[in-house]
């Protein structure tokens, strides 16, 4: 497979430019692309909306449940330092 020409945030800005107004020969001929590449590279935009979606709601469930286990862990380390500070301060 040869190099990139285009790379994600260009082929974005490409597709943008068209939902803009501007016409699928006019956006190809300015960048130099084939309109089958145009439609592919748009298609496979859509396609990974859902995906981005999917993914996106799965981190963040994780990060939330990150957030309760930092919290518990938190806690658990106040609840020990202060059980230690208690019992240090009738020995001392």
């Amino acid at each position: 497979m040869g190099k990139r020409k285009f790379n994600d945030d260009e082929i974005t800005g490409i597709l943008k430019e068209h939902q803009g107004g501007v016409t699928v020969a006019d956006v190809c001929h300015r960048h130099g692309i084939s309109e089958p590449t145009f439609y592919r590279w748009q298609s496979l935009q859509f396609s990974n909306v859902g995906l981005d979606a999917k993914r996106l709601r799965a981190l963040e469930q994780e990060n939330q449940k990150l957030k309760k286990l930092l919290a518990a862990a938190m806690l658990a380390a106040a609840t020990l330092s202060e059980m230690l500070e208690k019992t240090s301060n009738g020995r001392a």
